[in-house]
């Protein structure tokens, strides 16, 4: 079977467009391929944390993945920072990458646009993310179109080392999903859903109670006219509140769009609010379960135990490809 590797930083509440974009996506994967998912507690550090926040939103985040239906005993669900052969690999690939190719990455210039210091961790993080990757030998790593860059430059690191040290990693393909990949904003549809916005509004929590999501919904904009109709170049709004509905329905868009013929937006946002409060609704009462029996802890830990069998096989050759005494 193929791996799959990918992770979501604790940073922020995790957002609808999470869980469409990724966590159901990861809940597919797994029952096919060798999966890990991890919480990339490594990654958050690169911007400063509060630790006790940091804490708190790494096993909130883990016990998400959980309640949205990951199945522990068919992937691996850690914390990045309990397999250490994440930053010992991740420091090797910094001295295969260049100041050039990460004064390139976009995340970069917009993390650090405007401040007066920036951490050197911001800078280099890319080696460890495709780190997080190679660790693994991973075949395949769900990403969203921002994301991209990174996956090329961990392809690039990659060849460059299987070209000085000999053939050893593979290239890692990234997994897109051509439907729901990318849930945008409720008040801007050309911005994605993000768990950093600072307008609460813009988005809908995986945790907002059923009254929020309506509130959210309600006032969420739309585009003039008042046809229900999927059109992402002209209907931006209404096309990424028709792909909510669809992804969390299970109907087709056109059967969204046929649904809503001849009804303006008011019924369709209403109905829409009520078709994601009972999609939430399974995954809030699991998580609450998960984080009240405390089963979070030994799950992370059996994860990071099978993570780390294979993160070790993978570092013990590149060690010895490079060049390192054997311990």
């Amino acid at each position: 079977m193929k791996r799959v590797l990918s992770g979501i930083q604790p940073s922020g509440k995790l957002t609808l467009g999470n869980y469409i974009g990724a966590l159901k996506n990861f809940v597919t994967l797994q029952h096919d391929h060798v999966c890990n998912f991890m919480v990339v507690d490594l990654h958050a550090i690169t911007v400063p944390q509060n630790p006790a926040d940091l804490r708190e939103q790494s096993e909130s985040v883990a016990a998400l993945f959980v309640a949205a239906g990951i199945d522990p005993a068919k992937a691996n669900v850690y914390m990045q920072s309990h397999v250490r052969q994440h930053a010992q690999l991740g420091w090797m690939l910094t001295t295969l990458t260049s100041m050039g190719e990460l004064e390139r990455m976009t995340q970069f210039k917009d993390k650090s646009a405007g401040k007066e210091s920036v951490g050197a961790g911001l800078f280099v993080y890319p080696a460890l993310m495709a780190a997080d990757i190679l660790i693994y030998n991973a075949d395949l790593v769900p990403v969203g179109e921002d994301q991209k860059q990174h996956l090329e430059l961990t392809r690039d690191l990659a060849g460059r080392f299987n070209s000085r040290y000999g053939e050893y990693f593979k290239m890692p393909e990234p997994y897109i999903p051509k439907v729901g990949a990318r849930i945008m904003s409720l008040d801007d549809a050309s911005k994605k859903m993000s768990k950093s916005n600072p307008n609460p509004g813009s988005m809908i929590a995986l945790l907002d109670t059923p009254d929020e999501i309506r509130k959210k919904i309600s006032r969420a904009t739309t585009d003039s006219g008042r046809e229900v109709r999927f059109d992402p170049a002209n209907k931006p709004e209404v096309s990424n509140l028709i792909t909510i509905y669809s992804q969390c329905s299970g109907l087709s868009v056109a059967e969204v769009e046929a649904r809503y013929e001849g009804q303006m937006y008011g019924p369709f946002k209403k109905d829409l609010a009520e078709v994601v409060v009972s999609e939430l609704e399974p995954l809030q009462q699991r998580y609450r379960d998960i984080r009240q029996s405390g089963e979070i802890r030994s799950i992370l830990r059996q994860g990071a135990e099978k993570a780390s069998e294979m993160a070790e096989k993978t570092l013990t050759d590149v060690q010895q490809l490079m060049g390192f005494l054997p311990y």
